[in-house]
């Protein structure tokens, strides 16, 4: 930084623009709320400052130099900038916005969270625009930190420990298939369950183990899992129109006629569906009304 702005006080640059302004002392004091004194110490030290008298004696008050005359709507500038700078925040006006805002999702996250929020975002902030994004666990910090991403929805267990968060909701797992699927009329056994034949989601792709298997493994029992698919969409499809069956999450498919559901027969522990997002927009009441206004539409 250069040395001048170093050992500047700008209580002297905010004299000086009442001065440049009243071209007069005491009422620039007064202006101030100082005394005639302190201006003209400070009127003393600014002269030394910039080398230059700045202010004149006249006719008719004090006039000023050139280079006051240079220094007059520069230094307005920057001061009525520094002013907006320190400034708190006016608060949100959703209706008036016109921010574009990106988020990170899974398709689950799309349909759980953001879907019940965006009817609403609409009425509420009809000139605004949201961008969902794919979601990337391993890049989610990096994109909250560089401003990539305003939010993001993730399960508890693999969120990244540097961003804020909120709980969303819990999600519990359900045993599911098509409409009248004749092996879903009632519970079926451990040893049923088994013996369907299951899809699984598998997010990195290609896998065929997941939580259940986790825990049928400690039952040293082990189930027949004959697709694995990458997203949930495709996966309701491959349920509604085939005899397989899958361990989905309750909330995907409450609304889905063309799906049942039974409570199954192993215990698998649900999930925490979290908000992330950065400290840097913590406070921003923008971004403050967003958060808001998803939380409420689940």
């Amino acid at each position: 930084m250069n040395n001048s702005l170093r050992r500047l006080d700008l209580n002297l640059l905010v004299t000086l623009d009442a001065l440049l302004t009243e071209h007069n002392v005491t009422r620039a004091a007064e202006r101030l709320h100082l005394s005639q004194p302190t201006v003209s110490v400070q009127l003393g030290k600014l002269r030394a400052l910039f080398n230059d008298p700045l202010l004149l004696p006249g006719p008719r008050g004090m006039r000023p130099t050139a280079r006051a005359d240079e220094l007059r709507e520069p230094l307005r500038q920057a001061l009525e900038s520094l002013e907006h700078a320190v400034t708190p925040s006016s608060p949100f006006a959703p209706a008036q916005a016109r921010q574009t805002w990106c988020v990170a999702a899974s398709d689950y996250g799309e349909f759980t969270i953001v879907l019940p929020a965006l009817a609403g975002l609409r009425v509420a902030a009809p000139s605004t625009r949201l961008a969902v994004l794919g979601l990337s666990p391993s890049l989610l910090a990096r994109q909250a930190e560089q401003g990539d991403i305003d939010l993001a929805f993730h399960i508890s267990e693999e969120a990244p420990p540097g961003l804020r968060r909120r709980s969303m909701f819990t999600e519990r797992y359900v045993l599911a298939g098509r409409t009248s699927h004749p092996r879903l009329k009632r519970r079926p056994t451990l040893a049923q369950f088994c013996k369907l034949d299951h899809v699984i989601v598998s997010p990195v792709g290609g896998g065929f183990q997941g939580p259940t298997d986790t825990v049928l493994a400690l039952h040293d029992m082990t189930r027949n899992v004959a697709l694995s698919v990458p997203h949930f969409l495709f996966l309701e499809s491959v349920l509604a129109n085939t005899d397989l069956v899958a361990m989905v999450p309750s909330r995907l498919i409450h609304s889905n006629r063309a799906l049942q559901a039974v409570e199954p027969p192993i215990e698998v522990p649900g999930f925490e569906m979290l908000m992330l997002w950065h400290e840097r927009v913590h406070r921003d009441p923008a971004h403050q009304w967003l958060r808001e206004h998803i939380a409420k539409s689940i």
